[in-house]
């Protein structure tokens, strides 16, 4: 037999939700949502990486590059408390892995790392032959 899940409409209570909830031990990071969200952005200099991971330290991360890839990972070990009972538990803590694949035009040697309030910023400075102005108005011939 199947369930299919119904969501609640305000003021309706759904009987069936402990038999739907999400198990948020994560076993494969991304089966669960563990994989941090990441913006990258791009200025006539640089591009910036920021990472959303809130709750670590900068001694959790590990930034390296191998060959054009930077891999930016943490393992971190969730702690349980035994004699703590939920009756909901969602944060979800663990190890985590995202890899990104760098074009020729930056600078792997100046690559650096910074975190602040949740934010893990990863600067790649672009090669100097490869920086050119990113807004700019083109004559028609």
């Amino acid at each position: 037999m199947t369930f299919a899940r119904m969501y609640n409409r305000p003021g309706f209570v759904n009987w069936f939700d402990p038999y739907f909830e999400k198990e948020h031990k994560c076993a494969d990071n991304s089966r669960c949502g563990c994989e941090p969200a990441a913006n990258i952005q791009e200025n006539s200099d640089s591009f910036i990486i920021d990472l959303a991971v809130p709750g670590m330290k900068k001694e959790d991360f590990s930034i390296r590059l191998e060959k054009d890839t930077l891999i930016i990972s943490s393992e971190k070990e969730t702690k349980t408390d035994e004699s703590v009972i939920y009756s909901r538990q969602e944060f979800t803590t663990g190890s985590f892995s995202r890899s990104f694949i760098l074009p020729k035009t930056i600078e792997t040697e100046k690559i650096e790392a910074g975190y602040e309030q949740g934010i893990l910023s990863v600067t790649l400075p672009k090669r100097e032959e490869s920086k050119v102005a990113l807004n700019r108005q083109i004559s028609v011939n």
